[in-house]
């Protein structure tokens, strides 16, 4: 009888053991990864419409199962600029979407913007710029809220989207304007075209000249030092 009772009870744990379990896995589906050494991030008091939960991953923040993220304060960065090289050995080939949030909080980021473009195109890495804590919180959010979302239907804003960063991320390469870099898309479609140009190809752009064009060519493939 107290065997037989044992039995049932440990039945009943397991059962209720696995419910936990697999509700506890729905949960974290759910919810926004954060890596613990993000704790205190002024960031996450932003993240207030998907829960978010600490654990363990390599990224700093990782929005679903094939989407992460690495944060970065470029003021951070400019006293450690080894720290994202460090990153991103540690995050390997890891996640196909693969996010670099910076938060712009100095005076003149260009110089530091300009490198880590440079550092984005090499490493496969999105770069997305933010200019305040609860900017950058929203960020992360809404990644986790459109996770899911069928791929038709979010195509014609992640393709905006894609333009906007490319047009941001080329602007930050001193003399390059915002209508230069339009123009540079307009004439050679995506990046990879750009970066294929050669420099006579270049300064044929409207609002190009030999100088502006060897600037940017320069930039495009001088050595990656680390």
């Amino acid at each position: 009888m107290d065997a037989a009772k044992s039995g049932d009870q440990r039945k009943s744990e397991s059962s209720s053991s696995s419910f936990s379990s697999s509700k506890l896995n729905r949960a974290s589906n759910k919810s926004l990864l954060v890596n613990f050494t993000q704790r205190g991030n002024p960031i996450l008091k932003a993240v207030t419409n998907v829960p978010w939960e600490y654990g363990e991953t390599d990224a700093d923040y990782e929005m679903g199962v094939n989407m992460c993220a690495l944060f970065l304060s470029l003021r951070y960065h400019s006293l450690n600029p080894d720290y994202i090289h460090t990153r991103l050995k540690k995050l390997g080939n890891k996640y196909e979407l693969r996010v670099l949030l910076v938060q712009v909080d100095i005076k003149d980021p260009h110089q530091l913007l300009k490198n880590l473009t440079r550092i984005c195109i090499l490493a496969d890495l999105t770069l997305i710029l933010a200019w305040s804590s609860e900017e950058a919180g929203k960020i992360l959010e809404n990644y986790k809220i459109y996770e899911n979302k069928p791929a038709d239907n979010l195509m014609e804003k992640s393709e905006s989207t894609t333009y906007l960063i490319l047009i941001q991320a080329l602007s930050c390469i001193k003399p390059v304007n915002k209508t230069d870099a339009m123009t540079l898309l307009g004439r050679f479609k995506t990046l990879e075209g750009i970066l294929n140009a050669s420099e006579l190809e270049l300064s044929e752009c409207p609002g190009f000249g030999a100088r502006k064009a060897k600037k940017l060519y320069t930039t495009l493939h001088e050595n990656f030092c680390r």
